[in-house]
């Protein structure tokens, strides 16, 4: 009965394409209809058709009244006899028509939206992504490949593919049909010589690997297989080892080891250094209407992507807007006692490039898990804005959060003020009111949503 109900409201949403010609049909109607009876005014001349019809419905309505009937009538018919002409219209020319006409008006509208690519890795990406594919459809994420621990760390050893885990979140993200996919990608098996510890997504992309050849056209394959929204792209087809240099020189080999070393990162680099990116990747940098980079891991999920050749290098040429978006909360091992600011030095510092330009960063305090996060050594990230701003750069500060069993970014407040960013940008550009040195320079923008 809900649904019954809220249907039809959805056509109320802006932007289909729709309601603004049947306005101009209307209009059209209106002022053709006046214009013939000015004519026949002018000539003198005409059928008289109100006499007829008074002489018609005497008996039953004074003439006095049949001109608010009409008027209101003829408005009524006018506007039912248009809507189902033209909801006949878009049902013909929908390309499968099997999604119904407001869908497939949507899915044109999603389809005119930014080109964005997204660059990182772990839940943070698919959490970004599972809020922008309501907006776009032209979506490209980027995926880290260099996890080694749990399931994806045990496939790469023993059949030599890619960690599979990261690219399976995303896909899963951008699934039209997601929570059925979900389900079963995530599905892990509990039991069983070999299977215990596995999810069903990362055996399923290992199998694909396995029957086309290589990571890639596996991953290309079951995108086809969820339909998916947009496209994901492994930043490097290479097999690479992510290592870490700490504060006091040690080398940790291994992503999975990384966090459990309990100190500060220097840098972090991959074994061999040398690692080339997928050419599509490349592509869709220098494509790109804005690069969103994060939320997610710093040091583990993000910046593995920048130690890839000609990446960050790519990133900081583009034209596109360029966003990262911080975590709401340290993580132990990894950015303990790291404000906002200090996230972006170190990403400046391991990419060897600005490859943003606006730092988005949360400013609601969780308020229920704060006490169980303090236990494992996690706070909420310092916002220190005005050293952002000391760096030439644009913070974004807004309430994002959601909180259930964790504190993470809620993927509509996210996806919201990722375009926000992105709208305000481009409208700036457009005017062309001052140079683009000065857009590093602008005001922090306050998008919160009290």
């Amino acid at each position: 009965m809900k649904n019954r109900v809220v249907a039809p409201l959805r056509w109320l949403v802006p932007g289909l394409g729709i309601k603004r010609w049947l306005f101009v049909a209307i209009l059209g109607v209106v002022l053709a209809i006046d214009g013939i009876g000015r004519w026949m005014l002018a000539e003198g001349g005409g059928p008289h058709i109100n006499e007829i019809i008074d002489g018609i419905v005497d008996d039953y309505f004074q003439p006095s009244y049949l001109m608010y009937i009409f008027v209101a009538l003829g408005a009524l018919l006018a506007a039912v006899g248009i809507w189902q002409w033209s909801r006949a219209l878009v049902r013909a020319a929908a390309a499968r028509g099997n999604n119904g006409v407001l869908d497939s008006l949507l899915d044109r509208r999603r389809a005119q939206g930014y080109k964005i690519v997204a660059i990182g890795g772990g839940t943070g990406l698919s959490t970004l992504l599972r809020g922008l594919k309501r907006r776009t459809t032209n979506l490209t994420a980027v995926v880290t490949v260099s996890d080694d621990g749990g399931s994806s760390g045990r496939l790469q050893k023993e059949l030599g593919v890619l960690p599979p885990g990261d690219v399976r979140n995303c896909l899963v993200a951008l699934a039209d049909d997601e929570a059925l996919v979900t389900d079963l990608f995530r599905y892990r098996f509990e039991e069983g010589e070999g299977l215990t510890g596995h999810s069903f997504g990362n055996l399923f992309l290992a199998a694909m690997t396995g029957i086309t050849g290589n990571f890639d056209r596996a991953n290309k394959e079951s995108s086809r297989v969820q339909n998916i929204v947009g496209r994901v792209l492994p930043a490097t087809l290479a097999i690479v080892r992510l290592c870490a240099e700490l504060d006091d020189g040690t080398i940790v080999e291994g992503e999975s080891r990384i966090p459990l070393a309990k100190r500060p990162i220097r840098r972090v680099f991959f074994d061999p250094d040398m690692v080339e990116p997928l050419d599509e990747v490349i592509d869709a940098i220098r494509d790109a209407d804005a690069i969103v980079l994060g939320p997610g891991s710093l040091f583990t999920s993000i910046l593995p992507n920048f130690l890839i050749d000609r990446i960050a290098q790519e990133v900081a040429r583009a034209h596109a807007v360029k966003i990262y978006v911080c975590n709401v909360m340290t993580q132990p091992g990894e950015t303990e006692n790291m404000t906002a600011a200090d996230h972006v030095e170190a990403l400046f510092a391991n990419a060897g490039a600005r490859v943003c330009d606006y730092v988005v960063v949360n400013d609601q305090r969780p308020s229920k898990l704060l006490a169980t996060y303090a236990e494992e050594g996690q706070v909420p990230v310092v916002a220190d804005l005005e050293r952002i701003e000391s760096m030439g750069l644009t913070p974004v500060h807004a309430e994002m959060i959601s909180e259930t069993i964790t504190v993470r970014h809620d993927p509509e407040r996210l996806a919201e003020t990722v375009l926000g960013v992105i709208d305000r940008a481009v409208a700036e550009r457009a005017t062309f009111m001052k140079p683009a040195a000065a857009y590093a320079k602008a005001p922090s923008v306050a998008a919160s949503r009290r």
